[in-house]
């Protein structure tokens, strides 16, 4: 099963994440968005950040994880290769997320993701999880 692929969005970009189950699917959402940002396999996990979040269903769990992200990538100044994911019960997750601190000589530039929409957003279980979502660009 693949972990993740990309589909076209006016002025956006559209990414689709798979696992067996929601922690595996949530962990390739967070490696589809920072292989937008740069090449991940250039990103060494050096460095950790342990963060949880609680929402109110599985689509709002998502969006906020993925806000998460983009938080800790613009605040920290930092890249993430490695992304583990236990959801819980009552839409709640812990995560550790492991990168380096950004360095344009190493890292290759990508693209700037501006924010998360909630446009077309959806968490399929059937079996395995499909995550879908859309980036601003």
């Amino acid at each position: 099963m693949k972990k993740y692929e990309y589909f076209e969005v006016t002025a956006d970009i559209g990414l689709k994440a798979y696992g067996k189950d929601i922690n595996e699917a949530f962990e390739n959402a967070g490696l589809a968005i920072f292989n937008i940002i740069s090449d991940t396999d250039d990103v060494d996990a050096t460095k950790e950040i342990s963060f949880e979040v609680t929402s109110e269903d599985d689509v709002s769990l998502l969006y906020d994880y993925l806000e998460e992200l983009l938080f800790y990538h613009e605040v920290e100044f930092m890249l993430f290769s490695q992304f583990h994911v236990e959801v819980g019960d009552g839409y709640s997750l812990k995560a550790t997320i492991r990168g380096e601190e950004i360095n344009w000589d190493k890292h290759e530039r990508k693209t700037e993701i501006k924010a998360i929409t909630f446009h077309e957003m959806y968490v399929k279980r059937n079996g395995h999880v499909e995550l879908q979502a859309i980036v601003d660009l």
